[in-house]
């Protein structure tokens, strides 16, 4: 049960310390994972407690980004050709920068060919090198205020540094993406909605009816915000966490303040290392498909690259 500790009390005076943006986390201790999903890898734990934090109200945007990259020069990982050392078997011309792009599948095609190696891809350019954020004909809006993709594990770790803040963890992710609700499957109730986050409609992978409004990603604060004002806790784009991945919760009962296992392992990826947790689903989760736009939802990330749906948003620890 999540229970929010003396927040009345202690609100006019910690929220000041959150930054513009931000909204306040009261400490309170809730139930993480879910045993009922039917995913392994969501196995519950009892009486995690966080501390109060700070975390962004938005997925960090595009303008965002730019600022940081106007800032910095920062270059990310999408945009830097691939190394010899970490792929050691790569002729030389499939070196080039890119990036995972999902392309819509084509009846019979084979599982997971949705995704394709793009060069040129990046947070610049999501779906190639001949697509961009600020499209110059046919008055399509400009995507500034769109969730950043084609993030790296790498790059957020680099924006929070520059921003003064900080990845989540799954605990404080999960414990406000549940916005004072408990033992609810989604953020909004327990009956899925089309209409309340940006999630795929129609057969993954084959068609999308877009009864929601968005093909893609949508602009942050399209859909409503959940009980502690925090908007796309679940659809638009996956969201990077610190802990690393491991099935289930185990290590985290009873703990205040948990940031996972100390090392990371997914059954499904045997041979991947370094795997970080992400949260939320994306605008690609479908009811038939993965239907992770839950809060107890989780997948593994490699920390080397980004895609089409994977962005991030930031905390701020208070303790």
């Amino acid at each position: 049960m999540i229970n929010s500790t003396a927040f009345a009390a202690t609100i006019d005076s910690t929220q000041s310390n959150c930054p513009q943006e931000m909204a306040l986390i009261p400490e309170g201790s809730f139930k993480i994972g879910s045993d009922n999903s039917g995913f392994v890898e969501e196995r519950s734990a009892e009486n995690v407690t966080v501390t109060s934090f700070c975390i962004d109200k938005y997925e960090v945007t595009n303008a965002q980004f730019t600022q940081f990259v106007q800032a910095t020069g920062y270059v990310t990982v999408a945009e830097r050709p691939l190394s010899q050392e970490e792929f050691p078997d790569l002729p030389d011309e499939q070196r080039s920068p890119g990036s995972l792009v999902f392309q819509i599948a084509k009846p019979g095609e084979s599982f997971l060919s949705w995704w394709h190696w793009t060069t040129g891809a990046n947070w610049r350019h999501p779906f190639g090198p001949d697509s961009a954020l600020v499209q110059p004909a046919g008055g399509i809006a400009a995507k500034e205020n769109h969730p950043v993709v084609h993030i790296a594990y790498e790059d957020a770790a680099a924006y929070a540094k520059w921003a003064g803040k900080s990845l989540p963890t799954e605990a404080q992710w999960e414990y406000a993406a549940r916005g004072e609700l408990d033992n609810t499957t989604y953020i909004w109730g327990n009956q899925y909605s089309e209409k309340k986050a940006n999630t795929w409609q129609g057969i993954f992978p084959f068609f999308n009816t877009t009864s929601d409004g968005y093909l893609g990603t949508s602009p942050v604060g399209s859909f409503a915000p959940n009980g502690y004002g925090l908007y796309d806790m679940a659809g638009n784009v996956w969201e990077l966490t610190l802990d690393w991945f491991a099935l289930g919760h185990d290590s985290k009962i009873h703990s205040m303040n948990p940031t996972g296992p100390k090392q990371s392992f997914d059954p499904n990826k045997p041979t991947e290392i370094a795997l970080h947790v992400i949260k939320g689903g994306s605008y690609l989760c479908a009811p038939n498909y993965c239907s992770r736009y839950r809060p107890a939802a989780r997948e593994s990330q490699a920390p080397d690259t980004g895609t089409t749906h994977i962005g991030f948003r930031l905390v701020k620890n208070l303790k």
